[in-house]
């Protein structure tokens, strides 16, 4: 398996990939300043296509960047074995589930979104492709989370709520209401203070 983003959330998904028991092979990371990360090397480009591959980037649109820039690669799934996800979920490739994160019945995650430490995911949510849930961050019930969407550390979703696409939900944010796509929200309770166009 190789790591594509030699940063500090690489660090993390390597020990998930760890726990796992999966062998990484290296790093792949464009800054050809990056030599080495944690006890693994970092390659520069890809050794080729056909490889197995996590992407250990935080930022949602370089995620979804590299994917459509490479559409060869086997895109792996890791779920932290200290995380709680019920067996009646459905999770798509690419995902990262790291340590202490509590997923319940009948949700689905897309491809490539980081369920970040200790985050809470209640029944029936549903979580497009390139999302990211920071750590600590709690969704109710029927939830639903537009793609590439960043929910910020310590945020709260009440039940019901539907949050559009590629929206910033700030770090402690309380949201009561839903959000339409593009939205930056902060604040308890949740105000938008800017809308960017898709």
């Amino acid at each position: 398996m190789y790591l594509y983003g030699a940063s500090g959330h690489g660090k993390v998904v390597a020990e998930v990939a760890e726990e796992n028991g999966y062998h990484i092979e290296a790093y792949i990371d464009e800054n050809i300043s990056k030599k080495k990360m944690l006890d693994y090397s970092v390659l520069h480009e890809p050794p080729h296509k056909n490889i197995d591959i996590v992407i250990s980037i935080g930022n949602n649109r370089i995620r979804k960047n590299i994917v459509d820039q490479n559409t060869l690669f086997n895109y792996v799934t890791l779920l932290h074995p200290k995380s709680s996800v019920s067996k009646r979920i459905h999770i798509e490739e690419g995902t990262v589930v790291m340590s202490g994160v509590t997923i319940n019945a009948a949700v689905t995650v897309g491809k490539h979104c980081i369920i970040n430490t200790n985050s809470s995911i209640d029944h029936d949510c549903v979580l497009e492709d390139f999302v990211h849930i920071s750590p600590n961050a709690a969704l109710g019930g029927s939830v639903y989370i537009g793609e590439g969407t960043h929910v910020g550390i310590g945020a709260n979703i009440i039940q019901g709520i539907k949050i559009g696409k590629w929206c910033t939900i700030g770090a402690g944010a309380v949201i009561i209401s839903d959000v339409p796509d593009g939205s930056t929200v902060v604040g308890n309770p949740g105000k938008i203070i800017k809308i960017t166009e898709l």
